[in-house]
């Protein structure tokens, strides 16, 4: 709350509390970093393609949660809709570029068109997002913008050459973005996931003994995440606990890029 003097008294007047827009916001990692936001306080703008899963989504978060429908491979939707968020909710405090995609193919089998799309969906969007995202942040001269990496920015993973690339660049993009803005008060940081728990990643790991095995053996901690460690961590990079840190990326892993 915020306390106004006038007249002599004492009127009181609700502050809004910060905005965050969290694309790939209906599920997996996307939902949990959401929910985070929402048990912290904060108004959350879920967007994603599939209506269903964001009405699904945003009536689990509840009433400070708002679900937009846009597909973020539509570069040209991006500017309009940066207007329409803040004329109707006002400046966006926090970007979470979440949405992406994944494919799996054999490296001479990957078409130009297979590795544009992977390209335009997981770096593209994700420049084009910020951009506008970082005109308005600009004008307050405050904003914090998370970058969703991986581990296959850290160390080859066979079959996933475009996946690979476009979050090597994802690396390189947030580094080249905190130099630049960080003096005009925006702080951008990156998460790269290590394996973290989905009934999808549980299937594939129990019907793949050897890579399971694999896995859990350069795992220092020997288990798997749950989506609400990456919750926890950009709610951290997020908030003033993290005031004086910007550029990093940070691998919430249990120690699987730096296992042997």
């Amino acid at each position: 709350m915020h306390r106004e003097y006038k007249n002599g008294l004492i009127n009181m007047t609700t502050i809004p509390s910060k905005l965050a827009i969290v694309t790939g916001g209906s599920s997996g990692l996307g939902f949990a970093i959401a929910q985070k936001f929402v048990q912290q306080g904060l108004r959350v703008i879920i967007v994603g393609r599939n209506e269903e899963k964001l009405k699904a989504a945003s009536e689990k978060l509840g009433s400070a949660c708002e679900a937009i429908t846009l597909d973020v491979t539509q570069l040209e939707a991006i500017p309009p809709f940066i207007q329409q968020v803040t004329a109707t909710h006002g400046p966006i405090d926090i970007l979470v570029n979440n949405a992406g995609v994944n494919m799996k193919k054999e490296f001479t089998s990957v078409t130009d068109e297979d590795f544009q799309h992977i390209l335009l969906t997981n770096l593209n969007a994700v420049f084009s997002m910020s951009r506008e995202v970082v005109k308005h942040m600009l004008e307050q001269q405050s904003g914090c913008i998370i970058n969703i990496s991986s581990m296959a920015a850290q160390y080859g993973i066979p079959k996933v050459v475009a996946y690979s690339a476009s979050k090597a660049a994802i690396d390189g993009i947030t580094r080249a973005m905190a130099v630049e803005l960080s003096p005009k008060g925006i702080r951008v940081n990156a998460i790269a996931p290590g394996f973290i728990y989905s009934e999808m990643t549980a299937t594939a790991l129990n019907s793949d003994p050897e890579r399971k095995a694999k896995v859990f053996s350069r795992t220092p901690m020997g288990i798997m995440g749950d989506p609400a460690d990456i919750g926890e961590a950009a709610w951290f990079l997020a908030s003033d606990a993290a005031k004086y840190i910007t550029g990093v990326v940070l691998p919430v892993d249990g120690g699987n890029s730096i296992g042997f």
